[in-house]
């Protein structure tokens, strides 16, 4: 599954035989092109992830529907992903989908891990991702093994795990989950169609426990550490614009070590420091991520 087209905004491009996406016009540091929605099937469409509040984006994929449009499903309740929702509603009827109705969003059906939509042409089979987001689905589109991953998993770059709602233990244990599903390809929340995704999985969990050591071991050598100091060590020339995205992976890594008994800490602003054997053993004391 080759996706050469340019990710032009609201645009519509076929990237499979029943799969169009349309790239709304929100690019940012954040969202890198802008968020992708996807139009699946031809007869009866379901709508991935309508994506921003914005009038041309929604128009773009009423026009692209043609009058099709049955439901709408959302990855999850971020702000880049599912305000556009009330809108297209109204100018479609759909029925909305989702695993909660956070964030102002309404729905019709409330959807579980392995839940279906399942028309003649296709189905569509919920995958529960929590780690970015705790209500974060992802979408197997079972007929072409093409996996929607929302904020799970994005083309070009790492996702942001920002605590308390993000998870760094579950979004690990979400990675391994959508590895083992074995899809064809990954049709992410921003980017192209990412076409080996064992590959790009596996260079993320391998990142993500790479960095975990390198701040387990700063840790260690600097006694105790703000999360400030920490991304000053561990990134090097990092753009200062990333800086408060990089404090907000560094504190989830944190609250995963420090529930695993590593390391104690408190919260976003406060010191933490590594654990060694002796401070349980001594103590008979819990580690704690304090004031998260």
């Amino acid at each position: 599954m080759s996706d050469p087209a340019p990710l032009t905004h609201d645009v519509p491009v076929d990237i499979s035989p029943l799969v169009r996406r349309i790239v709304a016009a929100n690019p940012s540091h954040m969202t890198g092109p802008g968020t992708n929605t996807y139009l699946v099937g031809v007869d009866e469409v379901a709508v991935i992830d309508p994506g921003p509040e914005d009038a041309a984006h929604t128009a773009a994929i009423v026009a692209a529907g043609a009058g099709r449009i049955r439901w709408i499903l959302c990855t999850h309740t971020h702000p880049d992903h599912s305000p556009g929702t009330a809108a297209l509603v109204e100018a479609t009827g759909a029925s909305v989908m989702a695993w909660s109705n956070r964030g102002g969003l309404r729905l019709d059906r409330r959807l579980r891990d392995g839940d279906e939509l399942v028309t003649d042409d296709w189905t569509i089979r919920a995958v529960h991702t929590p780690g970015h987001a705790g209500n974060h689905l992802c979408f197997l589109l079972v007929d072409e093994g093409l996996l929607f991953s929302g904020d799970h998993i994005m083309q070009g770059s790492t996702v942001v795990i920002s605590p308390p709602d993000g998870d760094m233990g579950a979004y690990l244990e979400s990675l391994v989950k959508v590895r083992d599903l074995g899809p064809v390809a990954i049709a992410p929340g921003h980017g192209h169609v990412i076409e080996d995704p064992r590959s790009l999985i596996d260079w993320y969990v391998t990142h993500r426990l790479e960095r975990e050591a390198q701040l387990h071991s700063l840790l260690i050598g600097m006694g105790t550490a703000r999360i400030a100091e920490l991304v000053e060590a561990a990134y090097v020339d990092l753009d200062p614009v990333l800086v408060p995205m990089a404090k907000r992976s560094v504190h989830a890594h944190l609250r995963k070590l420090a529930a695993e008994g590593q390391v104690d800490g408190d919260g976003a602003r406060g010191e933490w420091r590594a654990l060694s054997p002796a401070d349980d053993r001594g103590t008979g004391r819990t580690a704690t991520a304090r004031g998260t």
